[in-house]
């Protein structure tokens, strides 16, 4: 690495800046994509800023944990379906586990989808913040166990296809911002601002914005997804509720091959051939695998309900 940064001029700091992530990149994309392709079973930890750990199951993504996005612990307790206190005694009676799963099932703070929702959407977020910021190199660790991890994997190529698109729509917007960059405050010479007009979101954050938090601290102060956090700054920005003192730097985009990188399926064994063509089957409803209804909020503590409302307004 040293070498290649030697190798290129000085003068071009925005070109090196951005082939030296390209290699990070590269390097993370291949190296999930070997993971997936070995079916390995264990932990790859990304050096970087801010870096984190992807847990792996046969090939597949069952956690991602990073110092740069909340946790599934952060994301519930925001939820306050369950106090600081409550938690504290559910791990105690965990023997101090971390993450006591069975226990909030056990004592009704939140049903098993629920929790399952709360794990993935920690997951993607944390692959966002991971690839979002600068990857330095990518080692295989045997040893590590997930903290939360789902109980479906994720293929790690569709990860960062997830993550490849989410970048290009922050990076679309007219200001676009990085989790760990830059540090708005607000505007000084704002316009009248109606705050019905203004989501939760914005109104939170634009109290917390005070020209020294970033969007990931941002993102732990409130403990929503670094994700939601970025993209409402940069459309915040956009809007001239907040300023920056300096520009944002470009967002880099994750390029995931179509073809060549995809994770070998395991061989399946012959189908008989049916006599007579299959019907064709209806397309299914939205909803209809009942997934709506495991999630609809419960009647005990605050609504269930108000946890999702902080997904909503993200970039698509």
């Amino acid at each position: 690495m040293s070498a290649i940064r030697d190798s290129i001029s000085a003068s071009d700091s925005e070109a090196v800046a951005d082939f030296l992530g390209r290699i990070g990149y590269d390097l993370l994309l291949h190296a999930l994509a070997d993971c997936g392709r070995e079916e390995f079973t264990g932990a790859l930890r990304v050096a970087g800023s801010p870096g984190g750990t992807f847990h792996l199951r046969r090939g597949l993504v069952v956690a991602v944990e990073s110092p740069g996005a909340p946790g599934p612990e952060a994301l519930l307790l925001r939820s306050r379906r369950i106090s600081g206190e409550e938690w504290a005694e559910l791990v105690r009676a965990a023997g101090g586990v971390r993450w006591p799963g069975a226990e909030l099932t056990t004592h009704g703070y939140a049903g098993t989808a629920q929790l399952r929702v709360v794990c993935m959407m920690a997951l993607r977020d944390a692959v966002f913040a991971v690839v979002a910021g600068r990857v330095d190199a990518c080692e295989r660790d045997l040893g590590a166990e997930p903290l939360a991890p789902v109980p479906v994997g994720e293929a790690p190529i569709r990860l960062l296809q997830d993550t490849n698109r989410k970048l290009a729509a922050l990076g679309a917007l007219p200001h676009p911002v990085r989790p760990n960059r830059e540090r708005p405050r607000p505007s000084s010479a704002p316009e009248p601002v109606d705050e019905g007009r203004l989501t939760p979101v914005q109104r939170e954050l634009l109290a917390q914005a005070d020209g020294r938090r970033t969007a990931r601290d941002l993102a732990f102060r409130t403990g929503r997804g670094v994700y939601t956090v970025t993209v409402e700054l940069a459309r915040m920005l956009g809007a001239g509720l907040l300023e920056c003192a300096e520009g944002g730097a470009p967002i880099p985009v994750v390029r995931v091959p179509e073809e060549g990188l995809r994770q070998r399926r395991p061989p399946q064994p012959p189908q008989p051939v049916p006599r007579d063509p299959a019907p064709t089957l209806p397309r299914r409803m939205p909803g209809a695998s009942g997934i709506t209804e495991s999630l609809a909020p419960e009647k005990r503590g605050t609504s269930w309900k108000g946890f999702f409302r902080m997904r909503n307004g993200t970039a698509k």
